[in-house]
């Protein structure tokens, strides 16, 4: 299925943009910034902060000798756009974690706070990941984040932390799993029964 608002705004560049802009508008962004934090091409970032400039959803000032690039909220549409945005579709993001199935043996993938607007979560991911690639890891995790327009808190562990984890009823994973989350990957059948277990 098509990215619904790649479709709307008109191509992925934008998209990721806005996105990063309008989720982080308490920020100040430098250009360099921006190419980091939305794996832009500098050319591609360039035309689409020159189409928002013209239209005045963002300013651009100067600050210690830099420019810096900030949202502007009194943009007529700006509560509205920042609405649309934070509005998170696992579905729509499918294509950009399937980018973690080349970290390593990737066992377990549970997603909760950034991704499901759940603010009280204390990590957006946990990850069970044996023999991990960590070059890749990085890699996966800065196109998710370019994706989604958000830092992703994240926790790693092997099957055999997760084990532990389950055995010793860690607090932090029980707090986790009795709230909002939801389950990318799960071919980890301790956890399986483990639940199955609470549910009893």
């Amino acid at each position: 299925m098509a990215d619904i608002f790649e479709v709307l705004f008109g191509s992925k560049s934008r998209v990721r943009m806005l996105r990063l802009l309008l989720l982080n508008s308490e920020k100040e962004f430098s250009f360099e910034d921006l190419l980091e934090k939305t794996l832009l091409r500098k050319a591609e970032a360039t035309k689409e902060l020159t189409l928002l400039k013209k239209i005045k959803l963002v300013n651009e000032r100067t600050k210690k000798n830099k420019k810096v690039i900030v949202v502007n909220t009194q943009f007529p549409f700006y509560i509205e756009l920042k609405g649309l945005f934070s509005k998170s579709d696992i579905d729509a993001q499918s294509k950009a974690f399937q980018k973690l199935s080349s970290i390593g043996e990737v066992k377990l993938v549970l997603v909760s706070g950034v991704f499901l607007n759940y603010a009280k979560s204390k990590a957006d991911m946990i990850l069970v990941v044996n023999n991990v690639n960590r070059a890749k890891l990085k890699s996966a995790m800065s196109y998710l984040e370019a994706e989604i327009g958000r830092d992703i808190r994240f926790v790693l562990m092997n099957n055999e932390e997760l084990q532990y984890r389950l055995n010793m009823m860690d607090r932090f994973l029980m707090e986790f799993l009795e709230h909002s989350h939801q389950e990318i990957i799960n071919k980890a059948p301790e956890l399986k029964r483990f639940v199955a277990g609470l549910k009893r």
